[in-house]
């Protein structure tokens, strides 16, 4: 690109910032797209890899085969480090460079979010989150290697405590994950196993608040918490997780045995507030104008779940349509500005609605005064998560497989799939003498 047109560097390649990069498709600019991962994940749909319905590329698209058609847009593998606002340039590091400066006319940042431990930072060793493709296979080995575990050991009494699985945080993402693993546990696996019943395991929803998916209202609260009582899940509320380590968890004074902790609580916004020294609400999340732009930095946009914005003296909340609604409105403010044209006005969320799937054919959708739950509510869920994935390839992938596993209860991708760099190498003490023996020769 010529240096003549102004540079739009956008940081991160999620729903915020390809929803900026599309809108900016047609700009008479330079597009700088800037990630550390090199693909768009669907989180939505996470889960269902930690739960073993979908393959990772299911749900994963490279972000420049999505953005393949842009001729005015270049992506750039690295990870942000920092932002000087006065030189305007943003700095990179990569495998083999550190502080890398990447000047910008216009900046945007959508970085995301990541898991939040309350100040118990310990508890991430013991309880895994879900915010990457490399956490929901994390979690898929957890889970499978549990029951494997379990059909190996000699000792009976020991079975109770491998199969049960811990859930901390009744949002969407603890119910969603709640569901289908007691799904996986009674119709997929309940016939693999010869040693142990795989139907006798015990899921546990663990939140301090007193009733699981707070946002939604009352009544989807409770149509969601019957369903999930249903198949077999045990809801605890009231209580959080006052300590977690390598035995389980202590609730309320009372010890949970398990080898199996999954964290679905919080999340903690991206340091974007500390790499521009701007205010932050108390999450950390960079206060914005009415416009997404930083106070006193018309230039930088801040979108997503790293932005802070009241609408009607409520926060909006930390969703994918904020992120992308946020996304296209600042591609759109930056594009009429190079353009010469008028300013959109302020930034206002349209909010389409809340939905949760809970278990096989069932959710609950909340739009406006519309509060729906089961089946039609499920079918409402399927069609708007299909619609958001990033490629038709997908789209057609994920209808397919969904509609499999529905009729046969079989599961996309159940691979215990372990990296070499993670396991450590065992070897015989005698091999190892020898070898040795044989070196120091």
């Amino acid at each position: 690109m010529s240096g003549s047109v102004p540079r739009i560097v956008i940081v991160g390649g999620g729903f915020s910032g390809l929803a900026t990069a599309k809108a900016l498709k047609n700009a008479p600019a330079e597009v700088v797209l800037i990630d550390r991962a090199n693909h768009h994940v669907f989180q939505p749909l996470l889960y269902q890899v930690a739960t073993a319905v979908l393959a990772v590329g299911q749900i994963g698209s490279p972000i420049r085969n999505i953005l393949r058609k842009q001729q005015n847009t270049t992506v750039i593998l690295g990870e942000v480090t920092g932002v000087d606002k006065e030189k305007k340039c943003v700095f990179v590091k990569d495998d083999d460079r550190t502080g890398v400066p990447i000047p910008y006319d216009f900046l945007v940042l959508a970085t995301g979010v990541t898991h939040s431990y309350f100040g118990h930072n310990e508890f991430e060793r013991f309880a895994p989150g879900l915010k990457s493709l490399a956490d929901a296979v994390a979690v898929r080995n957890k889970i499978l290697h549990a029951f494997e575990q379990a059909e190996a050991e000699e000792d009976p009494s020991r079975h109770r405590d491998l199969l049960t699985f811990v859930l901390v945080g009744a949002g969407p993402t603890g119910v969603e994950m709640a569901g289908a693993i007691a799904v996986l546990v009674r119709n997929t696996l309940k016939s693999e196993f010869r040693r142990i019943n795989p139907e006798k395991a015990r899921i546990i929803l663990l939140d301090m608040a007193p009733r699981v998916l707070g946002t939604f209202s009352e009544d989807l609260s409770q149509a969601a918490k019957a369903r999930l009582e249903s198949l077999g899940v045990e809801v605890r509320l009231g209580h959080g997780a006052d300590q977690i380590d390598a035995d389980g968890v202590i609730v309320a004074g009372e010890r949970i045995s398990s080898k199996t902790v999954i964290w679905t609580a919080g999340v903690a916004p991206s340091p974007a507030g500390k790499w521009l020294n701007v205010a932050t609400d108390r999450a950390g999340r960079v206060r914005v104008q009415q416009d997404v732009s930083v106070p006193g930095f018309p230039e930088v946009f801040v979108v997503g779940d790293t932005a802070s914005l009241d609408q009607d003296g409520k926060p909006l909340p930390g969703v994918a349509q904020v992120a992308i609604q946020q996304g296209h409105y600042a591609g759109n403010l930056i594009d009429r500005v190079i353009s010469g044209k008028t300013r959109p006005g302020p930034f206002r969320y349209f909010n389409k609605g809340n939905m949760a799937v809970v278990g096989k054919g069932f959710a609950v959708l909340e739009s406006g005064k519309v509060h729906l739950s089961g089946f039609l509510a499920w079918l409402a869920w399927a069609a708007v998560h299909l619609q958001f994935l990033a490629q038709s390839s997908s789209r057609v992938s994920v209808f397919l497989q969904w509609v499999w596993t529905y009729l046969t209860g079989q599961r996309g991708s159940r691979l215990i799939v372990n990296h070499h760099g993670n396991e450590p190498t065992r070897q015989d003490p005698k091999e190892a003498q020898l070898e040795l023996a044989n070196t120091s020769k």
